[in-house]
């Protein structure tokens, strides 16, 4: 049997967790009211799967100025289901404490991925000073 070929953003930390959080929102999103499968539930669930989905088109990239690019795309999805997830709070579709735990998770996430950002432009200044 032939040994499955890994690609570089599957070896990124930050990228499973992203994968984890998404889930995460799917599984919150099942429980908003019916009414919303074509609204906040898309949104959410679109939002989410962006962050992990523009990591991986990213790695794809030869450039690390590019890889940054998709890098800083995908903080901006964690914004936009921040704002999402404040909406869906005060509509009353998830509780306090969830909220408190969802923003938590976004904020961790958003930490590493701004990480990985400042890495990739840190390495994309250095060899561009050496050209």
């Amino acid at each position: 049997m032939k040994e499955k070929y890994i690609y570089t953003f599957e070896t990124l930390d930050v990228w499973k967790k992203s994968i984890k959080f998404a889930k995460k929102i799917y599984e919150i999103t099942d429980k908003f009211p019916n009414n919303e499968k074509f609204g906040l539930v898309s949104q959410l669930r679109r939002a989410a799967v962006s962050v992990s989905s523009n990591l991986a088109e990213g790695s794809a990239k030869i450039s690390l100025k590019e890889q940054a690019k998709f890098t800083e795309i995908s903080i901006g999805s964690l914004f936009e289901i921040l704002n999402q997830i404040i909406i869906s709070y005060e509509l009353n579709f998830i509780n306090k404490d969830l909220y408190l735990k969802i923003r938590d998770e976004l904020n961790n996430l958003n930490r590493q991925i701004n990480a990985l950002k400042l890495s990739q432009l840190k390495r994309y200044k250095t060899l561009s000073s050496k050209l």
